[in-house]
């Protein structure tokens, strides 16, 4: 398994592990209020922190166990899938920001505007590191 595969793993599970947290606070702020909890810098601020201890703990792990693969260089396969991710994953971004205008059009609620960007920058995100392993393990070109 590449590096760049790898990569992606821990990067998913940090992604998703900082997201569960994020998304179970608001559902509590939001049940205490009885309505949309506007975002919160604690909450944003451990979010990150999640994200980025999963993010060094786990590429520290990998280089670990494999350090000649953490220091050799992307092949041409590794572009062309690292390529078509993110070329694939900034249309669910795209298509996000869309949702989170069209919403502000009808609602006029910034709080919703929020989590429809932020939540389609976590999925984009998602689908890039997704796609990668996909295509890394599949070689689809």
């Amino acid at each position: 398994m590449p590096f760049q595969e790898k990569s992606a793993w821990v990067m998913s599970i940090a992604l998703l592990a900082g997201g569960t947290f994020y998304i179970k606070s608001v559902a509590a702020a939001t049940a205490a209020l009885g309505s949309l909890a506007p975002p919160n810098m604690p909450s944003l601020l451990t979010y990150t922190v999640i994200l980025i201890v999963i993010a060094i703990v786990g590429h520290i792990v990998i280089a670990a166990f494999a350090p000649e693969d953490a220091n050799e260089a992307t092949d041409e396969r590794e572009k062309r899938a690292n390529e078509r991710a993110g070329h694939w994953s900034g249309y669910v971004l795209g298509l996000g920001v869309l949702l989170a205008l069209g919403l502000y059009l009808f609602t006029y609620d910034g709080n919703v505007m929020f989590y429809v960007l932020f939540g389609s920058l976590m999925l984009s995100q998602l689908v890039e590191y997704a796609l990668q392993i996909l295509l890394l393990r599949t070689s689809i070109f």
